[in-house]
């Protein structure tokens, strides 16, 4: 059986079941959850994984992907009509949905986020089920020296991309991540590491702990120190009449769509770089550069398009490599672990229905986006009258409920609780935390792979840059070091210039 008929099986199979209303209201869940300020995709999908332990697999899994999706695409409702981003995957949205809102063009501005985030959905739908086959297949030629080579690579760009200014927080995030990965017994011996004879330790961090904490203790830390918001529109006029309206962009969803999709490719990149880059691009090749920032229609759907294409682009390495391509997509793959799913390069051999199955997930929540979105505009905005205090509240109960759900340990909780104060002082410190958390999803495949390859190669470190895939991604994370350094983005800035120079005298003579 191809593709096509594997994927339209699976998507005929979850509308003629009753796993349609879960994705009604799984995704309505992850819509509310992105629209209310302070609260995160990633947030979203480690809370309601605590929820999960009971269901079938795939059910499990459609839940948090619906809330995945719906997460991404609320949060743009407080970025154009509060100008607060829901999640960090919106913050391009407010650039120009805030000021279309201002104008009285709320329901224009609501309408175009909408289709742009189904479009942009769709296209990395598409994406997911072309490239991730292909990648899967390629992925069988990986050894262990590769998969070494990969986590690292992972661990670095992460840390390059979320800490722009300094590149240094990132990567120290990272490899404490890996640090706290390697808590507990080793693999291959049962040794325990870094335990210090306490029983628990031996036992390991739980990832699920580990998670909710740094994203959802952290979060309600921060959040109760901001200052409460006031809903400043409410005015939303009609959505619908607008909503065919940005058909007529084809290029920019099209462009933003394909950007989108790369960057959730890209291990610990993410939807909002998603967003800012595919914003970028639009910026760049419109005919009205000078619109956008100042409510342009154009920019708000390549920002929308941009982040909701990463989202499926970020399944692709968790389902063909079990690397996470965003924090989200990290507590996806950990639930997956969870529920006895092993994603990896025999996917498409072991569980190649399974992989179909995904894809149709990301279709109907993607559809049940855009009809919830189109549909209740106008009631969910009373989501964002809920006290903070009892959210928050409510929240931490949550927390502590799902960490000790998992193996029923009081020290389970006393885990979230302290990486809740870690990801708390990380945040005002500057250090990202998504890097720490893809640390601690790569931390196994990285140690693992390690002591295999060097148990195969008799301890010859040459081993791992004498084959072609692995000297590649080796230099490419040398590449990524080096670039940051300070002297070297200058030589290459000076290289770069006189190459331009040499053009325009060439040019000119």
């Amino acid at each position: 059986m191809d593709g096509f008929t594997q994927f339209l099986s699976a998507v005929l199979a979850i509308g003629l079941s009753a796993d349609l209303f879960v994705v009604v209201w799984a995704t309505l869940l992850g819509i509310v959850v992105g629209m209310i300020p302070g609260l995160t995709a990633t947030l979203g999908v480690a809370l309601v994984t605590t929820l999960t332990f009971t269901m079938e697999p795939n059910t499990a899994i459609l839940v948090l992907i619906s809330v995945y999706i719906g997460a991404i695409y609320g949060g743009g409702r407080t970025a154009i009509l509060l100008n607060i981003p829901g999640t960090p995957a919106n913050a391009a949205s407010a650039l120009d949905g805030f000021p279309l809102a201002k104008q009285g063009r709320a329901g224009e501005a609501m309408a175009v986020a909408t289709t742009g985030s189904f479009l942009g959905s769709m296209v990395g739908m598409l994406g997911l089920a072309i490239i991730a086959p292909w990648l899967a297949e390629f992925a069988l030629d990986f050894t262990s020296f590769e998969f070494f080579w990969l986590a690292v690579f992972g661990i670095v760009l992460c840390g390059q991309l979320t800490a722009m200014d300094d590149p240094l927080k990132g990567w120290i995030a990272g490899f404490f991540g890996l640090l706290i990965a390697m808590v507990g017994q080793e693999a291959l011996h049962a040794y325990p590491r870094f335990s210090y004879g306490i029983p628990d330790l031996e036992g390991g961090l739980g990832l699920l702990p580990v998670l909710v904490g740094a994203f959802g203790c952290a979060e309600v830390f921060v959040v109760m120190r901001q200052e409460a918001t006031q809903l400043v529109a409410s005015k939303v006029g009609n959505v619908l009449s607008s909503a065919f309206s940005s058909f007529r962009f084809a290029k920019t969803w099209l462009r933003s769509g394909a950007i989108g999709t790369f960057m959730g490719v890209v291990p610990g990149v993410g939807e909002d770089m998603g967003a800012w880059v595919s914003y970028a691009a639009a910026k760049r090749a419109s005919k009205t550069p000078e619109e956008f920032g100042k409510g342009s229609a154009d920019g708000l759907l390549a920002a929308e398009t941009g982040n909701n294409a990463a989202v499926p682009g970020a399944l692709i390495p968790v389902l063909t490599l079990a690397i996470p391509g965003s924090a989200p997509a990290a507590v996806l793959l950990a639930a997956m672990i969870i529920h006895g799913l092993r994603p990896g390069p025999l996917i498409m051999i072991t569980q190649a229905d399974f992989f179909y199955s995904v894809v149709a997930m990301v279709f109907w929540a993607s559809v049940a986006m855009l009809v919830l979105g189109l549909m209740l505009t106008r009631p969910l905005l009373y989501v964002l009258r809920i006290r903070r205090e009892w959210l928050m509240g409510a929240i931490f109960v949550l927390c502590v409920v799902g960490s000790f759900a998992i193996a029923g340990r009081i020290f389970d909780v006393w885990v979230m609780i302290a990486f809740g104060l870690i990801g708390f002082v990380m945040r005002e410190t500057g250090f990202p935390v998504a890097p720490m958390i893809l640390g601690v999803v790569l931390g196994p495949i990285l140690d693992n792979n390690l002591r295999r390859s060097l148990s195969i190669s008799q301890g010859d470190p040459l081993q791992f840059v004498s084959r072609p895939i692995s000297i590649v991604i080796a230099c490419m994370v040398l590449a990524i070091i080096l670039l940051s350094l300070p002297p070297a983005q200058n030589a290459l800035r000076a290289a770069l210039a006189r190459l331009s120079s040499r053009g325009r005298r060439s040019a000119d003579g």
